[in-house]
Protein backbone atom coordinates (compact mmCIF):
# COMPACT_ATOMS: atom_id res chain seq x y z
CA UNK A 1 0.00 0.00 0.00
CA UNK A 2 1.25 3.50 -0.85
CA UNK A 3 2.44 5.74 1.96
CA UNK A 4 3.04 9.46 2.08
CA UNK A 5 6.32 11.15 2.93
CA UNK A 6 6.09 14.27 5.08
CA UNK A 7 7.54 16.93 2.79
CA UNK A 8 5.37 20.06 3.08
CA UNK A 9 5.90 23.07 0.84
CA UNK A 10 3.41 25.49 2.31
CA UNK A 11 0.17 26.72 0.80
CA UNK A 12 0.71 26.66 -2.96
CA UNK A 13 -1.88 28.45 -5.11
CA UNK A 14 -4.37 25.98 -6.57
CA UNK A 15 -7.16 28.10 -8.04
CA UNK A 16 -9.10 31.30 -7.50
CA UNK A 17 -10.16 34.54 -9.12
CA UNK A 18 -6.63 35.22 -10.36
CA UNK A 19 -4.61 33.21 -12.81
CA UNK A 20 -0.95 32.32 -13.27
CA UNK A 21 1.55 33.89 -13.00
CA UNK A 22 0.14 36.70 -10.82
CA UNK A 23 -2.67 34.87 -9.00
CA UNK A 24 -4.15 38.22 -7.92
CA UNK A 25 -1.04 39.14 -5.93
CA UNK A 26 -1.09 42.47 -4.12
CA UNK A 27 1.74 44.65 -2.82
CA UNK A 28 2.81 44.51 0.84
CA UNK A 29 5.89 45.62 2.75
CA UNK A 30 8.47 43.76 4.84
CA UNK A 31 10.60 45.57 7.41
CA UNK A 32 14.37 45.00 7.23
CA UNK A 33 14.35 43.50 10.74
CA UNK A 34 11.71 40.87 9.91
CA UNK A 35 12.74 37.20 10.03
CA UNK A 36 12.73 34.92 6.98
CA UNK A 37 9.49 34.59 5.01
CA UNK A 38 9.31 31.74 2.52
CA UNK A 39 7.22 31.36 -0.62
CA UNK A 40 3.80 29.85 0.30
CA UNK A 41 4.09 30.94 3.95
CA UNK A 42 0.97 32.36 5.60
CA UNK A 43 1.73 35.91 6.78
CA UNK A 44 0.22 38.31 9.28
CA UNK A 45 0.09 42.11 9.31
CA UNK A 46 1.94 43.90 12.09
CA UNK A 47 0.78 47.08 13.81
CA UNK A 48 3.04 49.21 11.59
CA UNK A 49 1.35 47.88 8.44
CA UNK A 50 4.19 45.56 7.37
CA UNK A 51 3.84 41.78 7.09
CA UNK A 52 5.65 38.98 8.89
CA UNK A 53 5.60 35.22 9.23
CA UNK A 54 7.23 32.87 11.72
CA UNK A 55 9.17 34.40 14.65
CA UNK A 56 8.41 38.06 13.91
CA UNK A 57 4.68 37.63 13.31
CA UNK A 58 2.07 36.77 15.93
CA UNK A 59 2.06 33.12 14.81
CA UNK A 60 -0.67 30.54 14.27
CA UNK A 61 -3.67 30.95 16.50
CA UNK A 62 -3.16 34.68 16.95
CA UNK A 63 -4.42 37.41 14.66
CA UNK A 64 -5.94 37.50 11.20
CA UNK A 65 -4.01 36.36 8.12
CA UNK A 66 -2.82 39.02 5.70
CA UNK A 67 -2.45 36.37 2.98
CA UNK A 68 0.06 33.92 1.51
CA UNK A 69 3.56 35.16 0.68
CA UNK A 70 4.51 34.76 -2.98
CA UNK A 71 7.65 36.77 -3.81
CA UNK A 72 9.58 39.92 -2.98
CA UNK A 73 12.02 42.47 -4.35
CA UNK A 74 14.49 44.68 -2.52
CA UNK A 75 17.68 46.73 -2.96
CA UNK A 76 20.40 44.33 -1.81
CA UNK A 77 23.10 45.82 0.40
CA UNK A 78 25.45 42.92 -0.40
CA UNK A 79 24.90 42.86 -4.17
CA UNK A 80 24.34 46.61 -4.70
CA UNK A 81 21.39 45.97 -7.00
CA UNK A 82 17.69 45.28 -7.03
CA UNK A 83 17.01 41.61 -6.27
CA UNK A 84 13.90 39.53 -6.97
CA UNK A 85 13.42 36.41 -4.91
CA UNK A 86 10.80 33.89 -3.95
CA UNK A 87 11.61 34.36 -0.27
CA UNK A 88 12.65 37.12 2.09
CA UNK A 89 16.06 36.18 3.56
CA UNK A 90 15.63 38.18 6.77
CA UNK A 91 18.46 40.59 6.02
CA UNK A 92 20.33 42.34 3.19
CA UNK A 93 18.29 45.56 3.29
CA UNK A 94 19.67 48.72 4.89
CA UNK A 95 18.57 49.06 8.52
CA UNK A 96 15.23 50.83 8.73
CA UNK A 97 14.46 49.97 5.09
CA UNK A 98 11.75 47.83 3.55
CA UNK A 99 11.35 45.12 0.95
CA UNK A 100 8.42 45.07 -1.46
CA UNK A 101 6.50 41.82 -1.12
CA UNK A 102 3.64 40.30 -3.06
CA UNK A 103 0.99 38.28 -1.29
CA UNK A 104 -2.16 36.42 -2.32
CA UNK A 105 -5.16 37.59 -0.30
CA UNK A 106 -7.97 36.91 -2.78
CA UNK A 107 -10.86 35.70 -0.56
CA UNK A 108 -11.76 33.14 -3.26
CA UNK A 109 -8.25 31.67 -3.52
CA UNK A 110 -7.68 28.00 -2.75
CA UNK A 111 -4.37 26.38 -1.86
CA UNK A 112 -2.87 22.91 -1.92
CA UNK A 113 -1.14 21.90 1.31
CA UNK A 114 0.05 18.80 3.11
CA UNK A 115 -1.09 17.85 6.62
CA UNK A 116 1.23 16.98 9.48
CA UNK A 117 1.99 17.42 13.15
CA UNK A 118 0.99 13.83 13.89
CA UNK A 119 -0.06 10.75 11.91
CA UNK A 120 -3.74 11.69 11.70
CA UNK A 121 -4.87 11.76 8.08
CA UNK A 122 -7.15 14.40 6.62
CA UNK A 123 -10.54 12.73 6.09
CA UNK A 124 -13.58 13.40 3.95
CA UNK A 125 -15.46 14.18 7.16
CA UNK A 126 -13.12 17.17 7.66
CA UNK A 127 -14.38 18.92 4.52
CA UNK A 128 -16.22 22.09 5.53
CA UNK A 129 -14.41 22.36 8.86
CA UNK A 130 -11.86 25.03 9.77
CA UNK A 131 -8.24 24.23 10.57
CA UNK A 132 -4.95 25.56 11.90
CA UNK A 133 -1.46 25.56 10.34
CA UNK A 134 2.14 25.30 11.54
CA UNK A 135 5.16 26.92 9.88
CA UNK A 136 7.52 23.96 9.82
CA UNK A 137 10.96 24.72 8.41
CA UNK A 138 11.38 26.64 5.17
CA UNK A 139 14.30 26.02 2.83
CA UNK A 140 16.93 28.71 2.32
CA UNK A 141 18.18 26.68 -0.66
CA UNK A 142 15.05 26.94 -2.79
CA UNK A 143 13.08 29.52 -0.82
CA UNK A 144 10.04 27.26 -0.41
CA UNK A 145 7.91 27.16 2.73
CA UNK A 146 7.74 24.23 5.13
CA UNK A 147 4.25 25.17 6.37
CA UNK A 148 1.52 22.55 6.71
CA UNK A 149 -1.96 22.04 8.12
CA UNK A 150 -1.55 21.17 11.79
CA UNK A 151 -3.47 17.97 12.55
CA UNK A 152 -2.72 18.30 16.28
CA UNK A 153 -5.43 20.99 16.31
CA UNK A 154 -8.93 19.55 15.94
CA UNK A 155 -10.77 20.46 12.77
CA UNK A 156 -13.71 22.51 14.01
CA UNK A 157 -16.21 25.25 13.20
CA UNK A 158 -14.15 27.74 15.25
CA UNK A 159 -14.50 31.05 13.39
CA UNK A 160 -11.01 32.31 14.21
CA UNK A 161 -9.13 29.40 12.59
CA UNK A 162 -7.33 30.61 9.43
CA UNK A 163 -8.24 27.95 6.83
CA UNK A 164 -11.27 25.97 5.65
CA UNK A 165 -10.97 22.38 4.36
CA UNK A 166 -12.33 22.28 0.78
CA UNK A 167 -11.32 18.86 -0.56
CA UNK A 168 -8.85 15.99 -0.42
CA UNK A 169 -6.25 15.39 -3.13
CA UNK A 170 -6.44 11.80 -4.41
CA UNK A 171 -4.99 12.05 -7.92
CA UNK A 172 -2.83 11.21 -9.66
CA UNK A 173 -2.76 7.94 -7.70
CA UNK A 174 0.60 7.10 -6.14
CA UNK A 175 1.81 10.71 -5.95
CA UNK A 176 3.09 11.80 -2.55
CA UNK A 177 0.16 13.01 -0.48
CA UNK A 178 -2.56 11.16 -2.40
CA UNK A 179 -2.70 8.02 -0.24
CA UNK A 180 -5.57 8.01 2.28
CA UNK A 181 -3.19 7.90 5.23
CA UNK A 182 -0.94 10.12 7.34
CA UNK A 183 0.57 13.17 5.64
CA UNK A 184 -1.98 13.32 2.87
CA UNK A 185 -2.78 16.49 0.94
CA UNK A 186 -5.86 18.67 0.71
CA UNK A 187 -7.28 21.83 -0.79
CA UNK A 188 -7.81 24.69 1.64
CA UNK A 189 -9.45 28.11 1.38
CA UNK A 190 -9.09 31.20 3.54
CA UNK A 191 -11.42 31.31 6.51
CA UNK A 192 -9.95 34.18 8.50
CA UNK A 193 -8.10 36.63 6.23
CA UNK A 194 -8.11 40.44 6.00
CA UNK A 195 -10.12 40.48 2.79
CA UNK A 196 -12.80 38.14 4.17
CA UNK A 197 -13.17 38.74 7.91
CA UNK A 198 -15.70 41.15 9.37
CA UNK A 199 -13.37 42.00 12.25
CA UNK A 200 -10.69 44.69 12.04
CA UNK A 201 -7.32 43.27 11.04
CA UNK A 202 -5.41 44.92 13.89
Amino acid sequence: MATNTFAPNGFSFYRGTGSSPTNEQVLAWVDAATANIFQNDPVFRLSDGTIAGVTTGPGPGTGILAGIFSTCTYLSVAQKRQVWGNYWPGSDVVAGGFASAYIINDPNAQFKAQVGGNTTALALADVGQNCQFAYGTGSTSNGISGAYVDMTVARANTATLPFRVVALITAPPGDNGTAASAYNTGIFAFNNVETKTLTGAL
